[in-house]
């Protein structure tokens, strides 16, 4: 099975993703720096949803876990 490009290193203490490694690069992002990144069309199986006012990255739905944010 192949690696998940992106996995979630930090949690607020409600369980929002803070922070972020790239697993193919070693890139550490922010939440902010990983939206931009995603909005730039840098990481096409994401997408941002504004939850509760935040712009939120979260995996596109296709079936997949390999892509997943965990």
């Amino acid at each position: 099975m192949a690696r998940k490009r992106v996995t979630v290193t930090q949690e607020s203490s409600s369980g929002r993703n803070q922070l972020f490694h790239d697993n193919y690069n070693g890139n550490d992002m922010t939440r902010s720096q990983f939206v931009r990144k995603i909005e730039q069309g840098n990481y096409s199986n994401y997408h941002v949803r504004t939850i509760n006012d935040v712009k939120t990255p979260v995996s596109n739905p296709d079936g997949s876990t390999n892509n997943n944010l965990d």
